[in-house]
Order: structure tokens, then C-alpha cells, then sequence
């Protein structure tokens, strides 16, 4: 938000570099004028680093979490046993290769066609944020449950001050967000935009769905929650 405001105070919004009518109009990004105004000549060099840098994080992250969930469904019985494998260094190998091939496979689908890479991305654009509505829901419960079996707050080590302050307001944001997207195909009423950006929507409902059929799930009573699994 600072950096924001800088750029704000300094670049005017009619600058020639700066996003017109079209994406195509931009030929520098803000941050690289503003370098470059303050006498960095190597401006477009240093954006190019930290972006770079930025990648290289994300990429790393995403890697390690994806690892991780493959490896914690094999051993749930969700995934392929041999996910589960941990070698002797503590690294489940087998799970960081799986998700290095998938990465790959999905990259590499923008040479098949610029449209095909989109797709998936926007399949995937809006689970982070159906993730969150998950997280907020299942801290929701597992705070009513911890009270409704009796148990004392004063015993857990995180105890989410001005709970359900935090996971319902997470959970309102995360639904503004969702609904949010791409408020220029609504706008337009660009029904072919607006698929693609929903695209991880139906495709959620449906895999929610089949786990539920097939695997015959029902909403668990919070007198009943099992909150002594896993705590290691």
C-alpha cells in the first residue's frame, strides 16, 4: 500500500508509459519509471531481479504445499501409497517428483495453445480462495466444538482473539472475493469470460459431490468431533 502510494504521488495517471485503453499501451511498469526518475539507471535490471526473485518464491512455496498434501492423502489412504514414502532425509520424494511432472505437464500446455494454458490457470484461479472458505468454516466449528465438549480455551495455544470475529469476516471477504472476479465480463454480460473465470466453481462442486456420494460423509455433530486426532 506504500509502495502504492509513492508511485501515486509521483507518476501522474496520464503518463505515456501507463496503461491507456489497452493492455497493450503499457511499456514499462510503474515501479521501473519511478527507479528510473530517481536516477537508478539499472531500473528495468532490478525489476526484472525481483520479480524473478518473487517467482522463484512462489514457485518454491508451491512445491512444498503441494508436496505436502500429496504426501499427507497417501498416507490418508486418498493418493497412491507410494506418495507416502519418505526417504531418509525426512523428503517424500516420490510425492515432490509427482508434483514436479504435473507443474511441467501444466506449463508446458501453453505450447499446445495459448488458450489451453488459460484455461487451466483459471480452473485453478479461485481455490485459494475456496480454500480460505474452508479453513474459515472448519475453525468456526472446531472452536464451538472445543467449548460444546467441555474443554477450556484457556488451554489451547492460539486462542483467536474476538473469535467468531475472525473466521466469519474471513469468510465474508473470501465470498466478496469469489463474486468479485472479473466484474467487467458482468459488466458486458461476456458469458464466455465469465465461464472461464468460474471454471474451478462447478468443477468443486462436482469433486464435493462425489466425495460425498462415494464415500458417504455427513456433517459431524460437534458433540462429536474428534479433536485428539492428529494433535501431534
Amino acid at each position: 500500500l506504500l509502495s502504492i502510494f509513492v508511485m501515486a504521488c509521483i507518476l501522474p495517471y496520464t503518463d505515456k508509459n501507463l496503461l491507456s485503453s489497452s493492455v497493450k499501451d503499457v511499456s514499462m511498469s510503474p515501479l521501473t519509471i519511478v527507479f528510473e526518475r530517481a536516477g537508478l539507471a539499472a531500473a528495468a535490471s532490478v525489476m526484472n531481479a525481483v520479480i524473478f526473485t518473487a517467482l522463484l518464491s512462489a514457485a518454491n512455496s508451491g512445491l512444498y504445499a503441494s508436496t505436502r498434501m500429496l504426501y499427507t492423502q497417501a498416507k490418508e489412504g486418498f493418493a497412491w501409497k507410494i506418495f507416502g514414502y519418505v526417504n531418509k532425509r525426512g523428503i517424500p520424494i516420490y510425492a515432490m517428483v509427482g508434483t514436479m511432472v504435473i507443474s511441467l505437464a501444466v506449463f508446458a500446455t501453453q505450447f499446445l495453445g495459448k488458450e489451453a494454458y488459460n484455461y487451466l490457470i483459471n480452473a485453478s484461479g479461485l481455490s485459494g480462495f475456496i480454500a480460505w472458505l474452508g479453513i474459515a468454516v472448519a475453525h468456526y466449528r472446531f472452536r464451538r466444538a472445543y467449548v460444546k465438549q467441555g474443554r477450556k480455551l484457556s488451554d489451547l495455544n492460539y486462542k483467536a482473539t474476538l473469535f467468531p470475529f475472525g473466521p466469519i469476516f474471513a469468510f465474508i471477504l473470501c465470498l466478496i472475493a469469489v463474486g468479485g472476479q472479473n466484474l467487467g465480463a458482468f459488466a458486458k454480460l461476456d458469458w464466455e469470460n465469465i465461464l472461464i473465470t468460474y471454471m474451478s466453481v462447478p468443477l468443486f462442486v462436482i469433486l464435493y459431490i462425489y466425495y460425498k456420494v462415494k464415500y458417504k460423509t455427513k456433517l459431524i455433530p460437534l458433540a462429536e468431533v474428534d479433536l485428539e486426532a492428529h494433535r501431534d
